[in-house]
């Protein structure tokens, strides 16, 4: 079966989003890799950008891993408002579903209180002081 990852674009900030990220799940990067370690006549990395995260892996429980890098100057911004998606964490209690919330929430703007929701779950939703979207659920049927 294929795994999905969720691979995140940032302004600038993945280094700090991701020992953010580090900080609320544990463990150690498994990769990290800076523009300038990938500069070269055919992939030209201007001076602004060679600190920059060309990318980064965090495992996430047995099977996942959350993945990112900044974008390069030359390409744009990212939108930080976009709202088209989110990370959805499938815990596996309500006290691992409360850890994750409060613990990625801190900062950024809670949209749905993690609780007991209409359908059954116990779940909550916000996006993070990074501006990415995130949904806890915990269910144990």
């Amino acid at each position: 079966m294929a795994l999905i990852n969720p691979h995140i674009n940032f302004n600038g900030n993945a280094e700090e989003a991701f020992n953010f990220y580090k900080s609320v799940f544990g463990g150690e990067f498994i990769r990290l890799v800076r523009l300038k370690d990938m500069a070269g006549a055919e992939f030209p990395v201007a001076a602004e950008d060679e600190n920059k995260i060309m990318h980064i892996a965090l495992p996430i429980g047995k099977n996942n891993t959350l993945m990112g890098n900044d974008v390069p100057s030359f390409l744009g911004k990212v939108n930080e408002n976009e709202n088209r998606s989110k990370i959805a964490i499938q815990a596996d209690s309500k006290e691992e579903a409360d850890q994750l919330f409060n613990g990625l929430s801190a900062g950024g703007q809670v949209e749905f209180p993690i609780g007991d929701s209409p359908w059954g779950s116990y779940f909550g939703m916000f996006r993070d002081k990074y501006g990415i979207e995130w949904m806890v659920d915990f269910s144990n049927q």
